[in-house]
């Protein structure tokens, strides 16, 4: 069984059509890299899969279950962006134990996987840093490291290196290769970089809100 499955999925805003009866199956610890230019639909999939927009037709499937309709907090799917979007007034160890907190998960079993997914992104001993103490590359580990430690199904990941230079790209995305391996996570990135692009194990290009190869 696919761990995520887009079944006719399609959504249009009025007469303009983004995304047109688009289907695609990842298979668990899958990466796969969404690539495109501008406007091509890649960013409105990405949001009706994490949830924030509501698909005109089709269905969203996470391990074999409709989540189309249901709200992104309860779809089992962690998600990153470019920017990074850590809290500024919270530690690295805060920012990475948020959702587990939401989740009301006991103390010790915060800490344990806190200090175990800074272990696998190379950050131990920086839990007590905030954000503004770290460089680009660290604190886009840091976000990784939050977006799994939920241990979501699928991760998805908004031009994840967008703002990192070229060997501190590939070492994030080596690291989000290992670890969606690891925990057996399925993975899709969008991106307009070829390079970048490269480095998924399957690329899906969107034109016009279509897929054309795959």
């Amino acid at each position: 069984m696919a761990t995520l499955e887009l079944q006719g999925l399609t959504k249009r805003f009025g007469e303009f059509t983004a995304v047109d009866s688009m289907n695609l199956k990842a298979a668990e610890g899958e990466m796969i890299a969404l690539l495109g230019g501008s406007g091509c639909g890649k960013t409105t999939t990405l949001r009706m899969i994490a949830g924030f927009t509501e698909p005109t037709a089709g269905q969203i499937l996470v391990d074999g279950k409709n989540v189309s309709t249901i709200p992104p907090y309860r779809r089992n799917i962690g998600i990153f962006f470019q920017n990074y979007a850590l809290f500024p007034h919270m530690t690295v160890f805060e920012n990475v134990a948020f959702g587990l907190k939401l989740q009301k998960l006991p103390k010790n079993e915060i800490r344990e996987r806190v200090e175990h997914m800074l272990a696998l992104v190379k950050l131990t001993g920086m839990d007590k840093r905030y954000p503004r103490q770290l460089s680009g590359g660290q604190q886009q580990r840091v976000a990784i490291a939050r977006a799994l430690a939920g241990r979501p199904a699928v991760i998805l990941a908004d031009e994840p290196t967008g703002n990192l230079d070229s060997k501190t790209s590939q070492d994030v995305l080596s690291l989000m290769k290992v670890t969606g391996q690891k925990f057996a996570q399925t993975m899709v990135m969008i991106t307009h970089n070829e390079e970048i692009a490269q480095m998924a194990d399957r690329i899906v290009r969107i034109e016009d809100g279509r897929i054309v190869k795959r």
